[in-house]
């Protein structure tokens, strides 16, 4: 199975075609509806699974069934290339239309809101996200800025450990600020380089109970680029 070309809308009913409300995948018990997002096989066999949003279902009259889809890209799918603060199972929905058959569909997935993501205690094997829409012929994303972090002034990767300075209420990655992984998970406060040198900053951290870097209940500041 091959994606086809970008920016092309699902087409009409062909003659003889209905839509149906589901559809049940090959060799399993899973119902697939309108909405929902499905793992698709490609063509080369030693590459991940494609990710697709099912727009539309229908079938012939020998119930042969094709699947109207839209697809989610992967980082390194798109003229960009994957970039540091992209997530291990981040996605792009595209504005990149096709028609499937159902027998290509392999599984269901699940593809959360970055926010909802950020939440979830436990990342499934179905479990990606989404934080941008995708032009495929363009490269282009909306939104076009997003929220920005620590002395990098990165995005936020979700994969990526991040402590919280008490002070200005910014997210720093360890290795920004001299620290190693294991350093970070062992702090009880922090305060960045700027923050270190207000004698209020001090104070405050000073009158802390120890708590956990976990346990503080703080908003993180944010920047847009």
């Amino acid at each position: 199975m091959a994606k086809t070309r970008p920016g092309v809308a699902p087409s009409k009913n062909k003659p003889g075609r209905k839509d149906i409300d589901s559809y049940t995948i090959k060799g399993t018990n899973k119902i697939v509806k309108v909405g929902d997002c499905v793992l698709m096989r490609p063509s080369d066999a030693g590459k991940p699974p494609y990710v697709a949003r099912v727009e539309k279902i229908e079938a012939d009259a020998r119930n042969n069934v094709k699947v109207h889809c839209r697809w989610y890209y992967r980082p390194e799918e798109s003229l960009g290339g994957r970039r540091q603060f992209h997530g291990a199972k981040e996605l792009f929905l595209s504005d990149h239309y096709d028609v499937q058959s159902g027998h290509t569909i392999e599984g269901k997935c699940i593809v959360h809101t970055f926010k909802s993501y950020t939440k979830l205690v436990n990342v499934g094997t179905e479990d990606y996200y989404c934080r941008f829409e995708y032009k495929a012929a363009t490269g282009a994303f909306t939104p076009d800025r997003v929220a920005v972090y620590c002395k990098c002034e990165m995005p936020y990767n979700p994969d990526d450990l991040m402590v919280q300075c008490e002070g200005c209420k910014d997210w720093y990655h360890p290795a920004c600020v001299g620290m190693t992984i294991e350093e970070a998970k062992k702090l009880e406060h922090f305060a960045c380089t700027d923050c270190s040198s207000d004698e209020n900053v001090k104070r405050s951290l000073n009158g802390f109970a120890s708590l956990p870097l976990d346990d503080l209940k703080v908003e993180a500041k944010r920047r847009r680029r």
